[in-house]
């Protein structure tokens, strides 16, 4: 599957999304590297790199679920859960 870009999003709402996804959804760091969100830890790493200057920087996310993959891709399009 590729990867959805994402850029510009409430950390709050997409957290909420993630917990409510199906199968895993990994956050792929511009260095390579795959975090698996459905960890609480990764969340709050990959969350962190994103952040800066108190802006949310341009991520991009691998889901192993084609229903999460459309879930996320509405959620950046329009913004809703």
């Amino acid at each position: 599957m590729d990867p959805i870009k994402m850029h510009d999003f409430d950390v709050r709402e997409f957290s909420e999304l993630i917990n409510s996804c199906k199968g895993d959804v990994y956050m792929v760091t511009p260095d390579g590297d795959r975090l698996n969100l459905r960890s609480k830890l990764c969340q709050i790493l990959g969350f962190t790199a994103l952040i800066s200057g108190g802006q949310i920087a341009e991520a991009q996310f691998e889901c192993s679920d084609p229903e999460d993959e459309a879930r996320l891709f509405r959620f950046n399009l329009f913004g809703e859960k």
